[in-house]
């Protein structure tokens, strides 16, 4: 019985000793970045087709029978080059039938000419009647109009013999050929014979949604955005395959009808296209730019959490050294940061790594924040950025 108070002033003492020994815990360290206003070009990427730049459809403008073609088809061709020959003799026969007729009209035409002139001056001395002076005047108006007439047929054959070689309006690619040797066309048919397609440049049509085009308006309006420190070179292409075209293009303009169906209206850039591997119909994306944006706030997307109605959030560093909270507007992604719009100033020091188990008030042991691959100049935004 002695023993037992003993022992339990053992255990109290060891108690004891253990409270004296317990060190206070650790102050959490973290990763801040630094907010740091700076400009940015901001793009936006769309989905777009392209089309070529100039269509022309090959009709013949005469009736007649093809006797040859005279190029390859898929091949390059140059403005004023042949492709078709109709057979032309029946215009040559029609052309030297105006020309005998017009040579017909231009003999008589002295003859009437002479008449005229003694009639006048017989007329001065009362020799023939006015009567008879007026007819032979009118006989020489009729000859005149006969000459301009057969000319003008002259003229009316010689285009139709012309018409006879169909040649290609303008320079590019050529399809395929619709008619052989031997085919009937007539004029202005509704079937081309073949049709010619401009790839050099090309042009790029994008449809851009009014909610997207409304809100670029307003970062203009707003001062957020300038473009006039955009380059002329404001486009660049993704091809299906992902890669980058090696050619920029330019933004030549923007519709101003709204597709009913889409509830967007079409951008069109033209690219350049040398080598001709862009086709019409390619399913491309077009990243564009907007603007800049002079002060623009990014910070790593690790930093910014969500609230329980579905808010971002931050957590920084303040003068004390302690956590503090932040509500921010988050106006999209750029590579792997967020462009924040609202909610944080110059010289925050935003909290990125060890935010477990943090709560506003929090004393904390901030240190900076190194990020491997950070490219802050990068500024396409991914689908489904919030907004």
């Amino acid at each position: 019985m002695a023993i037992v108070p003993l022992a339990v002033l053992a255990m109290v003492g060891c108690q004891k000793a253990k409270k004296e020994t317990r060190q206070p815990a650790p102050t959490p360290q973290v990763s801040v970045v630094t907010v740091q206003p700076q400009p940015i070009m901001l793009t936006t990427e769309l989905p777009g087709r392209t089309s070529a730049y100039r269509i022309a459809e090959i009709r013949p403008q005469v009736n007649g029978l093809v006797q040859k073609r005279l190029f390859t088809e898929g091949v390059d061709v140059k403005a004023g080059q042949v492709l078709y020959q109709i057979d032309p003799a029946s215009f040559q026969a029609t052309l030297k039938n105006a020309e005998a007729a017009l040579a017909r009209s231009r003999a008589n035409l002295p003859a009437v000419q002479s008449r005229v002139d003694r009639y006048e001056e017989l007329l001065a001395e009362k020799a023939v009647s006015q009567q008879d002076y007026d007819d032979a005047n009118a006989s020489l108006r009729q000859a005149e109009a006969d000459v301009q007439y057969w000319q003008a047929t002259v003229e009316t054959a010689r285009i139709n013999l012309d018409y006879t070689r169909i040649t290609a309006p303008i320079s590019g690619r050529i399809g395929r050929s619709n008619v052989t040797e031997g085919a009937i066309v007539t004029a202005y048919q509704p079937v081309a014979l073949a049709t010619i397609q401009q790839l050099d440049p090309i042009y790029v049509d994008v449809p851009q949604s009014t909610t997207e085009l409304l809100r670029l308006k307003r970062r203009l309006a707003d001062g957020r955005l300038n473009r006039d420190d955009m380059n002329h070179k404001i486009a660049t292409l993704i091809m299906e395959d992902g890669a980058t075209y090696p050619q920029e293009g330019t933004l030549q303009f923007q519709d101003v009808t709204v597709d009913p169906t889409t509830g967007s209206v079409t951008l069109r850039a033209v690219f350049p296209n040398p080598d001709g591997s862009l086709l019409p119909g390619m399913f491309v994306h077009t990243v564009i730019n907007e603007g800049v944006n002079q002060a623009a706030v990014l910070i790593p997307q690790q930093g910014v959490s969500r609230d329980r109605r579905g808010n971002p959030i931050s957590l920084i560093v303040d003068d004390e050294s302690k956590t503090a909270l932040r509500m921010l507007t988050v106006d999209r992604a750029v590579g792997d940061q967020w462009l924040v719009s609202a909610g944080l100033a110059s010289g925050d020091r935003v909290i990125v790594e060890g935010l477990k188990m943090l709560r506003p008030g929090t004393l904390v042991k901030p240190s900076p924040f190194h990020a491997a691959d950070a490219n802050p100049a990068k500024a396409t935004p991914p689908a489904g950025a919030p907004n």
